[in-house]
């Protein structure tokens, strides 16, 4: 894996462009097939930050590591909490999907529901191996403690790789 800072980092049309205006505003960047990670250089600043944000990037390796039945199960996990209304996320990246979920996502495992169950696995992971508290962590402690649980028996089996 190769790790890189850039200064003032956004999405544009689908590519990582530095400064000016246009596109969106990130953090940070997963290129899965490439094995690279760019990281806002502003992140240097702020070590807590650095590690949280990447901790969620490197988890995006993990993701397309862990297999269907895992993926599957952390869908149903997720799924149970949005049955049972749970609101809030534990980071923006996951937050901002959620929030833009229709009824029919789940269901249909739509782009914009696989993308939130990535999402949320990334922000998940962030939040676990993180240090401190951050306010984007929003999630009702009940629905925390049972991704920790989720994520510490994955650990346990030996299914987690990055």
């Amino acid at each position: 894996m190769k790790i890189e800072f850039l200064g003032e980092p956004r999405n544009h049309g689908g590519r990582l462009v530095s400064g000016g205006s246009r596109g969106q505003e990130v953090h940070a960047a997963s290129f899965l097939r490439t094995g690279r990670v760019v990281l806002d250089e502003a992140l240097l600043k702020n070590p807590p930050e650095l590690i949280r944000i990447f901790t969620h990037e490197l988890f995006h390796f993990a993701w397309v590591r862990l297999g269907n039945p895992a993926r599957r199960q952390w869908e149903e996990l997720l799924k149970a909490e949005l049955q049972a209304r749970a609101r809030g996320e534990l980071g923006w990246s996951a937050e901002s999907r959620k929030l833009r979920l229709r009824p029919a996502d789940a269901p249909r495992r739509t782009p914009l529901w696989r993308q939130y169950i990535s999402e949320s696995f990334c922000d998940t992971a962030a939040w676990i191996f993180s240090p401190g508290v951050h306010e984007e962590f929003t999630l009702a402690v009940r629905h925390r403690n049972k991704r920790r649980a989720w994520f510490l028996e994955l650990i346990r089996s030996g299914r987690l790789a990055i």
